[in-house]
């Protein structure tokens, strides 16, 4: 699985100045701006922190840059391919958690439901919304968040189960250091967006 993500907090209001077909180019273009988007620093990018634009966009959007993953969606897909295997070994308010803050995020789900989606806050032509793999607004960011805060305390109650039932077939388990580690990170790009009021907008590129 070759595909990469880029995970984008933003102001849903400065993307709503422009019409549903241009935002996701808006946010693209304020992306790669020359000086002032996030292509032109001068200083190397810290894993496990967020990269702020210069210029007269720098207060609308970040980037997060994950730890351990490399901007790789493979990650992201193995998390919720151990978490299924676990899922049915977890008591019921752990598992209703965790299954929707997943299912809001990275996960399709036992039969492929997927969670809600915003996506429609991009709709428009086809080349625009291509690569998207995520769009969360600011309400459901919300929701999101209250989920991880609910989720937090208890998560590393899960750590035996997981050890135990994580394994593929060919005996390979799941790390739940990892594991623990991707949801933090996830909670912690929620938590900043809902505190601003931001959307939540994961690309592929």
């Amino acid at each position: 699985m070759g595909l990469d993500i880029t995970v984008v907090i933003a102001d849903w209001s400065w993307l709503g100045e422009v019409p549903e077909h241009e935002r996701l180019l808006r946010l693209r273009n304020a992306w790669y701006a020359d000086e002032t988007g996030l292509w032109e620093y001068d200083t190397p990018t810290v894993e496990g922190d967020w990269v702020w634009p210069k210029g007269p966009n720098g207060g609308c959007f970040a980037l997060y840059e994950f730890l351990q993953t490399l901007g790789s969606y493979k990650p992201h897909f193995w998390a919720t391919h151990h978490w299924e295997r676990v899922r049915d070994h977890t008591g019921p308010p752990l598992r209703a958690g965790l299954d929707a803050f997943l299912l809001g995020l990275i996960w399709d789900g036992m039969d492929g439901e997927s969670g809600e989606t915003d996506a429609d806050f991009f709709s428009g032509e086809p080349e625009v919304a291509y690569g998207l793999l995520i769009a969360r607004s600011p309400d459901n960011v919300r929701r999101l968040a209250a989920l991880w805060e609910d989720v937090r305390p208890r998560l590393d109650g899960l750590r035996e189960t997981f050890t135990v039932y994580s394994a593929v077939p060919d005996g390979r388990g799941g790390d739940f250091d990892s594991f623990a580690l991707l949801l933090t990170e996830w909670g912690r790009i929620l938590t900043e967006a809902a505190g601003r009021g931001w959307g939540v907008v994961g690309l592929s590129e």
